[in-house]
């Protein structure tokens, strides 16, 4: 049961990784917000007018802060460091999500050093490092800030969605529903402000658009926010190394790319420290004294 939820939760970083080659090959230039945009809002309103169902009580303001955190502040930031940064260093500052979700487990969920997650993390974020960084690559510090200000928001929005979980009979749907809507308006004069909307759009860019808004937006958040509520955090936090993979893996497929041995290796490192991060740890319980209760164990986030 654990490694079916692990793959289906596995197909929201995949969906995320095809959004580059979306970008460059499909969208008109110089609208990345409004790209976020599609992707947030009307899939979030869509989400909602399916499974009719707002939030209640505090989740009001938890959908706002998790939407924000996820989303809205994720997308700008992603999208600053991608144009401040080459794209390998990019990549590589949000491989490094792992360890900054290791050091949250500790300081907000309050339990001990996930030091499996630290090691793999590690190792997939070196791993990354060999696929898409390049030794000339030159570095901006707005764009090194942005690039691990994301990185933090989206780690901070995962350790949240997990503390938090979710209201009982509310579907992921639902749930997805209400991040991307608030994601998607906090996104919108942000993108109005800054960037406006495109004059014009033809049938490809109509159709990357649908791409990001349906499989990147509805599709892969109900997934994600699914996992993150199942899933061990161990287990989903290294799943969003899959995202510069897949799109490593793109470049080369459809766009004629190719790799080297060095490449080669950082993909297997990356692939490793994915499956590695997969598999359970048993923790051993004291058994009880004879006459004794046996208490429930206690579950674990981790």
């Amino acid at each position: 049961m654990h490694l079916r939820n692990t793959l289906i939760t596995a197909i929201a970083p995949i969906a995320w990784g095809t959004t580059y080659i979306v970008t460059t090959e499909l969208l008109p230039d110089d609208h990345p917000l409004f790209a976020s945009l599609v992707r947030a809002l009307p899939a979030g309103l869509i989400a909602l007018a399916l499974a009719r169902q707002l939030p209640q009580g505090n989740w009001w303001w938890k959908s706002l802060v998790l939407g924000i955190l996820n989303i809205g502040a994720f997308f700008p930031l992603l999208f600053i460091a991608a144009y401040r940064l080459p794209g390998g260093v990019a990549a590589t500052l949000g491989a490094a999500q792992p360890l900054i979700v290791a050091v949250l487990v500790v300081a907000i969920l309050r339990q001990s050093a996930p030091w499996r997650l630290v090691i793999w993390g590690i190792v997939g974020a070196l791993g990354v490092a060999l696929v898409v960084l390049r030794a000339s690559a030159q570095l901006d510090t707005l764009g090194l800030i942005a690039g691990l200000g994301g990185t933090a928001s989206m780690a901070l929005g995962v350790i949240l969605s997990k503390h938090w979980g979710k209201p009982p009979a509310v579907s992921a749907l639902s749930y997805a529903g209400w991040l991307l809507t608030a994601g998607g308006l906090f996104l919108l004069p942000i993108t109005l402000l800054a960037e406006g909307f495109p004059a014009a759009l033809d049938a490809p860019a109509i159709a990357g658009y649908l791409w990001l808004g349906v499989v990147g937006g509805i599709v892969a958040y109900s997934l994600w926010f699914r996992g993150i509520r199942i899933v061990p955090i161990t287990s989903i936090a290294v799943l969003g190394l899959l995202s510069p993979l897949t799109a490593a893996a793109l470049g080369a497929l459809l766009l004629g790319e190719r790799f080297s041995l060095l490449q080669l290796l950082g993909f297997a490192l990356a692939l490793t420290a994915i499956v590695g991060a997969q598999i359970p740890t048993h923790r051993r319980h004291p058994a009880p004294e004879v006459g004794q209760p046996v208490s429930p164990q206690r579950t674990e986030l981790v």
